[in-house]
């Protein structure tokens, strides 16, 4: 799989929304507590959450996620890999570094969940702990992949999560429920430059040790 962040406007089968979360659900988890729901968000409901996200960037509202996403301070070659990553996309798109209304544009679309057919967002329990995300974080996983079984693309999207309380407002969510990201699913634009982005993964060697 890879990040899709441009759809065509072909619809996706709504039977296999629940058919792609089942088989998600094989993923393991502690307990087998089974962490985390996933709210399809149509119609009027995706033009308010959407409407209210764009709108609290365009204000510079703070980001204040409901779980520590990224370390603090970043440590340089994480920070390397990032920039690296930044640098691919908005390369890809032609977006200068110094073109900041062009790549203020393009974040923006994590708040519209890239226009794409079907758009999800994705909550856990506040009182689960640190492992429960993990096992979220394979559920996850295994829907992705699930996607990309039937020929579609996918994209999970931390920034959903910046807004917690403007998403939980938007939606008549409980305040227990911590949100953690978006998804966004349909069939990939194949026309679209954003789409062959492929990012640098690790060499093998820098992450596995053999111990005797």
């Amino acid at each position: 799989r890879a990040s899709t962040r441009r759809f065509a406007q072909q619809e996706v089968p709504q039977d296999w929304i629940g058919q792609m979360l089942q088989e998600a659900r094989c993923a393991p988890s502690g307990a087998n507590l089974q962490p985390g729901e996933f709210i399809q968000v149509v119609g009027s409901a995706r033009q308010r959450l959407s409407g209210a996200l764009v709108q609290a960037y365009r204000d510079g509202v703070p980001a204040r996620e409901d779980y520590s996403y990224f370390p603090v301070p970043m440590p340089m070659v994480l920070r390397r890999r990032q920039v690296a990553a930044a640098q691919a996309l908005y390369g890809a798109l032609g977006a200068a570094r110094d073109d900041k209304a062009a790549r203020q544009a393009q974040f923006e679309r994590n708040f519209r969940f890239f226009d794409a057919p079907v758009a999800v967002l994705v909550t856990i329990d506040a009182r689960m702990g640190s492992g429960c995300y993990m096992d979220l974080g394979m559920c996850l996983y295994g829907f992705m992949l699930a996607a990309a079984a039937r020929g579609l693309g996918s994209c999970a999207i931390g920034a959903i999560a910046s807004y917690p309380d403007i998403a939980r407002e938007a939606l008549g969510l409980d305040a227990g429920q911590a949100v953690v990201c978006g998804l966004a699913v349909g069939y990939a634009d194949p026309t679209a430059p954003e789409n062959a982005v492929r990012t640098a993964r690790r060499e093998v060697g820098e992450y596995l040790r053999v111990v005797s």
